[in-house]
């Protein structure tokens, strides 16, 4: 199988560089800056193993690839959710040879934080597959993609959407294994996504104060979880649990200090640093905004998380600057 990495930021480039170690075809997709510098200079990954540099194929949309796209590819989508319906219009329509589109014919993974992806891409793509990311991955500068987990890069939890098993699932988990991950196959993965759901709520305190431990913060986050499992339980959504999720990883992945490269923030802050304009809030403390609001659970610190994260995000305020205290006050005066 051929890989075409739609988004190959941090969990992306990681995602591209490991299948490319483990000898499979990876073909990048990025933007800008990132774009330049991959095609320029190859794709710089930083594990604790140290780096390497990769020289793939580089493109920014499907009109560059060589060719109409093949049977044996699939697309993995890792762009933060606010973008996926445009990478999704731009790849569902593509020709595959031999007749046929990608939305009709290829599988599509949502290698994504929250759990809106895989609704949005179902309406595009026969074959959906979702992917619960848990792999600890920097991108701040163009061309360069650090990770560091190890011996694994991570565990990514791989399955149907919205449930089930099949051949293809169990494929990508095997070329995945074969590349530095942990990669389950999770009839049930959707469980597990939204238990990540929950652990990414922390993503905007941690973007807009830069921290995350400390008492106010654990305070925030802690009013910010019992919101979130409300929400899941009045919709009727269950979650892999606490114990479950530590059970699937301890003993088998730890961080590492990484040379040369230095371990910042999760996804959101990284969005903040890099002054992209966006945030995945919507799709995070926003997704449990929604379903407060679907089924009469008040939800008053995510919806204020959610305001600030894109506040911060539109007006392109750094990463890490307002205190957690301050946030907290904001969040308690609404």
């Amino acid at each position: 199988m051929r890989y075409i990495i739609i988004g190959a930021g941090a969990v992306g480039g990681t995602i591209g560089g490991r299948l490319a170690e483990g000898g499979h075809e990876v073909v990048l997709v990025a933007r800008g800056a990132h774009h330049d510098a991959l095609r320029t200079g190859g794709l710089r990954l930083t594990t604790p193993e140290g780096t390497r540099t990769h020289q793939l194929p580089v493109i920014q949309s499907p009109d560059e690839l060589d060719g109409p796209l093949r049977p044996d590819d699939v697309l993995i989508l890792s762009v933060k959710t606010q973008d996926s319906t445009a990478a999704l219009d731009l790849w569902s329509a593509r020709p595959v040879a031999g007749g046929g589109t990608a939305g009709e014919l290829l599988p599509l993974v949502c290698a994504q934080n929250g759990v809106e992806s895989e609704r949005l891409a179902l309406r595009r793509f026969r074959r959906v597959y979702a992917m619960c990311v848990w792999l600890p991955a920097t991108h701040t500068e163009p061309g360069a993609v650090s990770a560091a987990a190890t011996p694994v890069s991570g565990m990514l939890h791989v399955g149907q959407y919205p449930s089930g098993a099949d051949d293809t699932a169990r494929a990508i988990a095997a070329d995945l294994e074969k590349s530095r991950f942990l990669a389950p196959v999770a009839p049930d993965v959707m469980r597990w996504k939204y238990a990540k759901l929950l652990s990414n709520l922390a993503n905007a305190i941690e973007a807009v104060s830069g921290v995350i431990d400390g008492d106010e913060a654990k305070s925030l986050l802690g009013r910010a979880l019992a919101e979130g499992r409300a929400a899941l339980t009045a919709a009727g959504i269950e979650a892999a649990s606490p114990a479950e999720q530590a059970a699937a990883r301890d003993g088998r992945i730890t961080l590492a200090p990484l040379d040369g490269a230095e371990r910042g923030g999760g996804s959101s802050w990284q969005s903040l640093s890099r002054g992209t304009g966006t945030i995945e809030a919507d799709y995070l403390n926003g997704e449990i905004a929604l379903l407060g609001r679907l089924h009469g659970v008040p939800t008053p610190v995510n919806d204020a998380l959610q305001r600030v994260a894109n506040t911060f995000a539109r007006e392109r305020r750094p990463a890490g600057s307002l205190p957690v205290a301050e946030l907290a006050a904001m969040v308690d005066a609404r």
